[in-house]
C-alpha cells in the first residue's frame, strides 16, 4: 500500500520522490494499522481492514509523516500519529456512506453495501474508540488536545452538510465551512502534529496548520471539480454522486448564479429532489457558466497559499514533498 495511489500505468508518476522518500516510514504505518485492526470480534477486524486496504491515497499519514520530517523531527511517535490520523479518517468513511447511502468508493463496494448500515457505524465507532486509545499510549496531552478537537469539528461538519443537502440556497460561504470541517480540518491537525512532535516554535507549528487547511480544501475543490469533469473508473464512484445526494456544491452553487433562470431552475430541483435525471443538461451547465474553471480557481490559490505557508521552515526533501503534494492536489485528475 503506497503512501498515494500511483497514476494510471504509462504514465509520469510525479509523487515518485515523495513516495520513497517516506516508503520505510509509511510500511511502519501500515503495519501497525494491521496490528491496531486486530479484535476478538471477527466481523471487526474484516470490514476494518476491507475499508483501510480498499486503495485510498494515504493522503494524511503521509502529511503528518512529511511534516515530521519537514520539520526536524527524528523520532518514531509520527507513525503512531499518522496510523491514529487514517483511523480517524476511515472512520468517517465508514460513516460518510452509510449517510449518503452510497454504494461505490473507489472503484470497490461500500462496507455498508455488503455488510450494511449497522455493522459499518458500529466498526466506525471501533475505529475512533481505538485511535483514541493509541492517542492515550503516545502520552501527550497536546497530541490528544489537537486530534479531539479536530474529530468533534469533524462531526460538526458532517452535521452541518447534511443542513445543506436538498437546500439549493446553500451559500459559497456555507459551502466552504462545510469542506473546511469535513475535510481540510483534519488535513490541518495532521500537519500541525508533525510540528508538535519536532517541539517547533509557536510560528511554525501556526505555519505548518495553515499548510494542511490550505491543502485540505484545495483538495476538496478539486474532488468536487472532478464530481463533474472525470469518469467513473477515474474517480472510482459514479460521476454526479454529490448532485445525486443533493449536495450543493461549488460547481452547483457557481452555476446557479451564473446560468440563465431554467438553468439555475433545473439545478435547485435537481438539489431538492436528487437523482441523476438531468446531469447531462446540468453538466452542460456547469461547463458553460464557467463553475469547473471558477472551482479549479479557487483550488489553485488555497494551494498557493498552502505552499506559501511552508516559508516558515527550512528546504528540505521533506519540504519539497510537501509542495509537490499541494501541486499534486489540484493538478491530479483522479
Amino acid at each position: 500500500m503506497s503512501a498515494v495511489s500511483p497514476p494510471e500505468s504509462g504514465s509520469d508518476n510525479p509523487l515518485s520522490p515523495l513516495q520513497a522518500l517516506i516508503r520505510t516510514d509509511m510500511e511502519a504505518v501500515n503495519a501497525l494499522i494491521v496490528r491496531s485492526l486486530h479484535s476478538e470480534v471477527a466481523l471487526v477486524g474484516q470490514l476494518g481492514h476491507y475499508i483501510v486496504n480498499s486503495g485510498g491515497k494515504r493522503l494524511r499519514p503521509a502529511l503528518v509523516l512529511l511534516s515530521a520530517g519537514a520539520c526536524g523531527y527524528r523520532g518514531k511517535r509520527h507513525i503512531d500519529l499518522a496510523a491514529i490520523i487514517e483511523f480517524i479518517h476511515t472512520a468517517t468513511l465508514l460513516h460518510d456512506d452509510v449517510v449518503d447511502d452510497s454504494m461505490l468508493r473507489r472503484g470497490r463496494d461500500t462496507a455498508n453495501a455488503i455488510w450494511g448500515n449497522e455493522a459499518s457505524v458500529l466498526v466506525g465507532d471501533f475505529l475512533y474508540s481505538r485511535a483514541f486509545e493509541m492517542m492515550v499510549e503516545v502520552g501527550d496531552m497536546r497530541v490528544m488536545e489537537i486530534l479531539a478537537h479536530a474529530t468533534n469539528t469533524i462531526a460538526e461538519g458532517e452535521v452541518m452538510q447534511l443542513l445543506n443537502v436538498h437546500d439549493p440556497d446553500t451559500t459559497e460561504e456555507r459551502y466552504l465551512s462545510v469542506i473546511y470541517a469535513k475535510t481540510a480540518r483534519l488535513f490541518e491537525a495532521g500537519s500541525q502534529l508533525g510540528a508538535v512532535l519536532a517541539g517547533s516554535d509557536e510560528t511554525v507549528e501556526r505555519a505548518m496548520a495553515e499548510y494542511g487547511k490550505f491543502l485540505g480544501t484545495a483538495f476538496q475543490l478539486i474532488d468536487d471539480v472532478l464530481d463533474y469533469s472525470a469518469t467513473s473508473d477515474q474517480l472510482g464512484k459514479n460521476v454526479g454522486d454529490d448532485l445525486a445526494e443533493g449536495k450543493p456544491t461549488l460547481p452547483l452553487i457557481h452555476a446557479m448564479a451564473h446560468g440563465s433562470p431554467e438553468q439555475a431552475e433545473r439545478i435547485r430541483a435537481a438539489i431538492r429532489h436528487g437523482g441523476r435525471e438531468h446531469i447531462a443538461e446540468i453538466t452542460e451547465t456547469i461547463e458553460s457558466t464557467g463553475a469547473i474553471a471558477y472551482t479549479a480557481r479557487l483550488a489553485r490559490q488555497e494551494a498557493d497559499k498552502a505552499i506559501a505557508a511552508l516559508g516558515a521552515i527550512p528546504d528540505s526533501p521533506y519540504k519539497q514533498s510537501l509542495i509537490d503534494l499541494a501541486n499534486f492536489s489540484v493538478d491530479r485528475t483522479y
